[in-house]
């Protein structure tokens, strides 16, 4: 078991900065792919971006490709998510996910975290 507590959130106007938090305890931090999910109002939650156990490989969705930047500390149990140039359509409850096996934790990770407001204005 993994608990995830996300933090960060907030507001910002159409393209300015926020970086996002999650916080990890539990099991030991290192063993988990790590990733970062959204949902915004009326649509179904969809994927943002994956890193490996290791950090040496991460994965984004198009969408934000280029733009957020997904990050982990192993030592201090971490992950953020650098997010720039947001866009109103950034608006969405983010949340930070846990999974042992990164292809999973892309798709259907195990463990949740309770999510963080985004809001972006235009």
């Amino acid at each position: 078991q993994v608990q995830l507590v996300e933090s960060g959130g907030g507001e910002v106007q159409a393209g300015g900065s926020l970086r996002l938090s999650c916080a990890a305890s539990g099991r030991p931090f290192g063993v988990y792919a790590l990733g970062w999910f959204r949902q915004a109002p009326g649509k179904e939650r969809e994927f943002v971006a994956a890193i490996h156990w290791s950090g040496g490989s991460t994965y984004y969705a198009e969408s934000v490709k280029g733009r957020f930047t997904i990050s982990r500390d192993n030592v201090k149990n971490t992950v953020s998510l650098q997010m720039d140039s947001l866009k109103p359509e950034d608006t969405a409850v983010y949340y930070c996910a846990a999974d042992g096996n990164f292809a999973r934790v892309r798709g259907t990770p195990g463990f949740w975290g309770q999510g963080t407001q985004v809001t972006v204005s235009s």
